[in-house]
């Protein structure tokens, strides 16, 4: 099934490039005359009209090393470069520095730009897609309710229960599928359901909605984007349902997780909590599910990490009482992996961005208009930055010169959860789930992954 859908897809792809060549009429481009005559735009080769870097640049994002696409041009052109993607032109950058400028000048030399099938589905008032004024309202909301002391009062011991009543659900020799344990914590933490058949909705529900993201968006049934439309259609409805239901309470909110304090504490439309809503859940359960896939296939082929975790966690471990927000914080290994597995198999591969203006740096003029693409995780496997860097090596980040690079907070060299303006607000959140999954999936259970040999 997944093939047929697969051929579907080219199918419609080549069958629209076909099409634009044929009505396509070409008309020289104009040239932009810079300001400065010593600036120059980022070198680049040429590329095929209208397809440009498009297929080298699938190839690598949907493949096992995504820096793939990065690597020989680097060689070629430097860190910082140009080429033509989703038909447009394009800076894509591999230097730290540039990145980190990139990010902290969101909504001023720089805005956030996504696929048209990107935007239609996580919603026009989703926190990763809004500019400006509204974009950091709602950061703000989105922080405000995951800041640390709201994780060590409110939600420490929810996250144990739901992921405990998660994992004892599992069978022996059960094909384990993560992402339900990840959309189950965000369900129950986002909108306050614990119901076992909700959660299992909601979890094929996003399913077809994350696999309609990045599609064609060609709203025809049968394909990609059709179906995640639907899905996002019904999972509006059903927080549309909840918040009525919780407004007709009348305060008592407490018990409906981040959807009732929403209600209870921000002035928000029934709109804007849906689509607020559905951002985090999407943002949330991607994050978290493939970091947790992630941890335990590198914890797989790291036998001696497997064991120093294990041992870790032995210690804390309690037949009695949920851990605390002192055990949590007594995970130094643990907390290894995480940065490790962040690095090696972090989300945010890469940032889109538009130049608002004209920007210089470094010698280089981009023009407005111009999408800017940070590559993160190029950065995250440089091996002048990190020996061996295809290694698993969560040692590396007990090593004195790692520290000031570790902090993914301001850190250049390391950007997990993106930075500036739309710094990830769930990054603590993402870390304690990953780490309390750790704890109980190490001390409970043994596992096989593929043709692997069992722990």
């Amino acid at each position: 099934m997944a093939e047929q859908q697969a051929l579907a897809t080219w199918s419609s792809v080549l069958a629209l490039v076909a099409l634009t060549f044929l009505l396509l009429k070409v008309s020289p481009r104009k040239r932009k005359k810079l300001g400065n005559p010593t600036l120059r735009l980022p070198p680049g080769g040429r590329s095929w009209p209208l397809i440009g870097d498009n297929l080298d640049w699938y190839a690598a994002v949907s493949g096992s090393h995504p820096p793939a696409f990065v690597e020989s041009k680097v060689k070629r052109y430097g860190k910082i470069f140009s080429c033509s993607l989703f038909g447009r032109r394009t800076v894509v950058s591999v230097d730290p520095s540039f990145n980190r400028f990139i990010m902290q000048n969101e909504g001023k030399a720089f805005q956030s730009s996504y696929p048209k099938s990107f935007r239609d589905l996580v919603g026009k008032n989703g926190v990763i897609v809004v500019q400006g004024e509204q974009q950091r309202r709602l950061h703000r909301i989105a922080t405000s309710m995951m800041k640390l002391e709201r994780l060590n009062l409110g939600l420490l011991e929810d996250i144990q229960k739901v992921m405990l009543r998660t994992l004892d659900s599992f069978q022996d020799d059960q094909v384990v599928v993560l992402q339900d344990v990840a959309i189950n914590q965000m369900v129950n933490q986002l909108l306050g359901v614990s119901s076992q058949s909700e959660t299992s909705e909601m979890a094929h529900l996003f399913s077809d909605f994350v696999d309609g993201c990045l599609s064609i968006p060609i709203n025809l049934p049968g394909l990609a984007y059709h179906t995640a439309m639907k899905a996002r259609e019904t999972i509006m409805g059903k927080i549309n349902q909840m918040t009525e239901a919780v407004k007709l309470k009348h305060g008592s909110t407490v018990e409906n997780g981040v959807l009732g304090r929403l209600i209870e504490e921000e002035n928000l439309s029934t709109a804007e909590i849906a689509d607020f809503i559905i951002n985090l859940l999407f943002a949330g359960n991607e994050t978290t599910a493939k970091t947790m896939l992630f941890a335990v296939y590198f914890l797989t082929r790291c036998p001696e990490a497997f064991r120093e975790v294990m041992a870790e966690q032995e210690r804390l471990r309690s037949t009695n009482h949920l851990l605390s927000w002192e055990d949590y914080k007594a995970m130094p290994f643990t907390q290894c992996v995480i940065d490790e597995t962040l690095r090696l198999g972090g989300i945010a591969i890469w940032l889109m961005r538009e130049a608002k203006e004209d920007v210089e740096y470094g010698g280089f003029f981009i023009p407005k208009g111009f999408l800017v693409v940070p590559f993160l995780s190029a950065v995250h496997m440089d091996e002048d930055l990190y020996p061996r860097a295809l290694d698993f090596n969560p040692w590396r980040w007990i090593d004195d010169q790692n520290k000031e690079k570790r902090n993914w907070r301001t850190s250049p060299f390391y950007s997990p959860f993106g930075g500036g303006a739309r710094l990830c607000p769930g990054a603590e959140l993402a870390r304690l789930q990953i780490a309390l999954f750790l704890h109980y999936f190490v001390t409970r259970y043994r596992w096989v992954i593929s043709s692997l040999s069992q722990i």
